[in-house]
């Protein structure tokens, strides 16, 4: 080969690198932060302060948004679980606060948010340890985001081995583009009554459950599984004919008792009617279980955070 060829062959190979290089940078610039909502005021390190409403308390206090999220990762998550399902945790309280804060109001006056699980997260400041501690320091500031905006970052306990959108899991009015359903690696060490399960009702219970939902069915005779989503969710029943909710069936009649609507059989006997089914929770976003499972298997936080929501960024919003 000629020098002059050589020259050119090198000079293309070094073109080529810094286009690459480049487009590296510009992708890196084309993550936006997202807003840190305009309700919050910022202490003097530049972190959000909450008034956080306790109900055991029945009072309002002011803490910074990291030792919020502290006694919401105590909350959700065993403190003994591996650091990176932990970290994963935290990432996403930290996200769901802001969220909420961004696009919803406490039912509490003159709160940001509480630790009422009916509108938020679990909150349990007295088991919070190293560990905890330890997994919100080293994921400080950061937040998952979606084209620049914070995302709805949802998590339940156990998907059963696969996740469901938001549509068909939690009636969500438009699936967002980052919720899909994926397969979910759930942890085999996870409680057998989690894993699967059995609830029975009487039929004077389904038939009240389903009044309140503005269905009157009559007297309890047929109930069976209607269409399903993407998982094989339940998405509703026919229950005397009648079509119901089933995400809206199983609030109304039990989250602790009907633990998801990824039902395996429904049926009627002498003791009432009863329902099978796997897993714990709505279904949508990253299942705690599974996120046990990954770390356990060497994953990182943020490999599984993107394993559950699809296309989204890590970003460190404070420092």
């Amino acid at each position: 080969m000629s020098l002059r060829m050589r020259l050119c062959l090198t000079g293309l190979a070094i073109l080529l690198a810094l286009s690459a290089c480049m487009k590296t940078d510009v992708k890196k610039e084309e993550i936006r932060k997202p807003e840190i909502p305009e309700a919050l005021e910022l202490n003097e390190d530049g972190v959000p302060v909450l008034q956080v409403y306790d109900i055991m308390a029945e009072k309002s206090e002011e803490m910074d948004i990291e030792k919020y999220v502290e006694g919401v990762l105590a909350g959700e998550m065993n403190n003994e679980w591996p650091p990176e399902a932990l970290k994963a945790q935290a990432v996403l309280a930290r996200t769901f606060v802001l969220k909420f804060i961004d696009t919803k109001s406490s039912m509490y006056d003159g709160a940001d948010i509480s630790t009422d699980i009916s509108e938020a997260q679990a909150y349990a400041e007295g088991l919070i340890n190293e560990n905890i501690v330890s997994a919100v320091q080293e994921t400080r500031g950061e937040v998952v985001s979606y084209d620049g905006e914070l995302i709805q970052a949802w998590f339940h306990a156990h998907a059963g081995g696969v996740t469901e959108t938001a549509d068909v899991g939690l009636e969500y009015k438009e699936n967002p583009p980052y919720i899909k359903s994926v397969e979910s690696p759930d942890s085999t060490k996870a409680p057998e009554n989690v894993k699967n399960w059995t609830a029975t009702f009487t039929r004077k219970e389904i038939q009240e459950a389903c009044k309140e939902l503005g269905i009157d069915t009559g007297e309890i005779t047929s109930v069976e599984i209607g269409k399903k989503g993407e998982s094989g969710r339940c998405v509703n029943l026919v229950i005397n004919g009648k079509t119901v909710s089933a995400a809206s069936l199983r609030i109304r009649l039990g989250s602790e008792k009907i633990k998801s609507t990824l039902l395996n059989d429904v049926r009627i006997d002498e003791e009432g009617v009863v329902f099978t089914g796997s897993g714990y929770g709505h279904g949508v976003g990253m299942s705690q279980w599974g996120a046990y499972a990954m770390a356990e298997s060497g994953k990182t936080y943020d490999e599984i955070i993107k394993s559950y929501f699809s296309d989204v960024d890590i970003v460190k919003v404070w420092s």
